[in-house]
């Protein structure tokens, strides 16, 4: 008798949530979730590229193990014929239904969002999604452009809404109808925004005037930064108002009006997807099933907003890497509702003040590739069993483990362990570390350094994040045969987070 899942995955989302700290966000529906969750301060992807973080984090298995470091292959013919998380608890008796954008669409998901063996339905896509990269956005004159900032009437859209709006429906008509049905569910709903074009409701403008928002604390590019750890943020460049600005190939710096602009709509962006989220789960109460129903909340990755220079996601900063990820478990991290109680009342971002607070929070260094077991563990179904050391021919088995052992620790303010370590090898299977990789074609910035062909990778950027430092090396890359040569390094990064948080220092080849 376990609980249903309702499973929220956003795409390019970043922490600026206030659960998070930020000060300047309006995400009160999301702070709601996170203070009847408990909440990971340190979860990181494993790929900052929507394709290969989705599979890998939907299967529990790392990029190099579903050999997706782009958007062109299918993992079940490419790499192995691996399990997912939504088929394994379709095979354990669930209904699992997906809703927008949950595995990323196209070869990478077999053209079918791996239906059917992931979904008991056909996938649901919103009609709108197709008019994303459009010319929807009023320019001066009224003319229509294909913007990156494209704040929108939403009644001038095609078909008078938005992709987001329509997921949103769509995932509340489904809950309505599994309310019925007394079948457990796996619900999972993807989310666009903030991903590009930053394209919303234009009311959400008025939650931040443009004079209080400020510029990255570090927008410029750091001078140890090795040139082949660079995205250039070609994807930006390509839209209508960045191209018009004509900025210099690869460093040339955006101006500061146009950077404040950016950062403003992306903050906009994000309080619209936080009243989609809102009304979701307000849905949620209304079936009546917030006490059996577990919520993940997370992102697919980060994004830069304008840190070190860069924008978009594709490289191996905190910024592109870390995202969210909190757990509402009913009975464990929030009591059971009383009759008629609301759990997640629907929270107005125009009018609201709140200062909510995670349930527990946890600082372990977290991976994406977790969520896999943790979830089956959390939904009282057998854990799959941990990978082997290649695991190409087996069908179930996950690369990440269960997290649900930190759910309890969190409570405690800050964990101490670090005192308790003398000997610091003690520590080395507690200590967790989370791994992230980004390819590269070349040492320099060109075109498709953000988002290399597999057949043009030559360089593998792996890092390794724990609590007090990222280190990342750059090596010599085989795409032919999948192998890294560690013995070959092109560059290396190694930033200390206590004193250098925005990670602007490189001290790799500081003797030291």
């Amino acid at each position: 008798d376990g609980m249903n899942v309702l499973f929220i995955v956003v795409d390019d989302l970043r922490p600026v949530l206030g659960c998070y700290g930020d000060e300047l966000v309006k995400s009160p529906n999301i702070d709601q979730l996170a203070s009847r969750s408990v909440v990971f301060s340190n979860a990181y992807a494993q790929q900052a590229l929507c394709a290969p973080s989705r599979v890998s984090f939907l299967t529990g298995r790392r990029p190099d193990t579903t050999r997706l470091y782009d958007f062109y292959s299918y993992w079940r013919v490419h790499a192995g014929n691996y399990s997912t998380m939504p088929q394994y608890f379709k095979e354990n008796g669930y209904v699992t239904m997906s809703v927008g954008k949950v595995f990323h669409y196209g070869v990478s998901s077999n053209y079918s969002d791996d239906y059917p063996y992931s979904w008991s339905i056909p996938p649901f896509h919103p009609s709108t999604e197709k008019y994303e990269n459009d010319k929807t956005c009023r320019g001066k004159g009224g003319k229509l452009y294909a913007n990156l900032v494209c704040p929108v009437d939403v009644a001038e859209m095609p078909s008078g809404t938005l992709p987001d709006i329509q997921s949103t429906e769509e995932a509340i008509r489904l809950l309505k109808t599994m309310k019925s049905s007394k079948q457990k569910f796996f619900l999972a709903v993807g989310y666009h925004k903030p991903h590009i074009p930053l394209r919303y409701p234009k009311e959400f403008l008025k939650l931040y005037p443009l004079e209080n928002i400020t510029l990255a604390p570090d927008p410029w590019v750091p001078e140890k930064l090795p040139s082949v750890a660079y995205n250039p943020w070609t994807d930006l460049r390509q839209r209508d108002d960045v191209a018009a600005l004509n900025v210099s190939f690869p460093y040339g710096p955006l101006p500061d009006d146009f950077q404040r602009q950016i950062r403003q709509s992306y903050y906009a962006a994000v309080s619209y997807l936080d009243t989609q989220v809102g009304l979701l789960l307000s849905a949620l109460d209304d079936v009546g099933l917030s006490n059996s129903t577990i919520v993940v909340f997370t992102a697919d990755h980060g994004w830069s907003l304008g840190e070190h220079g860069e924008w978009a996601k594709y490289s191996n900063f905190d910024v592109a890497t870390r995202v969210p990820l909190m757990f509402y478990v009913p009975g464990m991290t929030n009591s059971f509702a009383g009759q008629g109680q609301r759990v997640f009342p629907y929270l107005d971002p125009f009018n609201c003040v709140l200062g909510l607070v995670p349930q527990g929070r946890s600082r372990k260094v977290v991976e994406l590739v977790s969520l896999f077991p943790t979830l089956a563990e959390l939904a009282g179904l057998q854990l799959p069993p941990v990978c082997p050391q290649t695991s190409f021919h087996v069908a179930l088995c996950t690369e990440g483990p269960s997290i649900v052992r930190y759910f309890n620790a969190s409570k405690e303010k800050v964990e101490k362990e670090k005192d308790e370590c003398d000997d610091i090898c003690n520590c080395c299977d507690e200590e967790p570390v989370a791994f992230s990789q980004y390819p590269r074609p070349a040492d320099t910035p060109q075109w498709n350094s953000d988002k290399p062909k597999l057949k043009d990778i030559r360089i593998m950027g792996y890092s390794m994040r724990t609590t007090d430092y990222r280190c990342t090396v750059w090596v010599q890359f085989n795409p032919h045969n999948f192998s890294a040569n560690f013995e070959e390094v092109h560059a290396g990064e190694l930033y200390m987070v206590e004193t250098d948080p925005n990670q602007d220092y490189n001290i790799y080849n500081n003797n030291s």
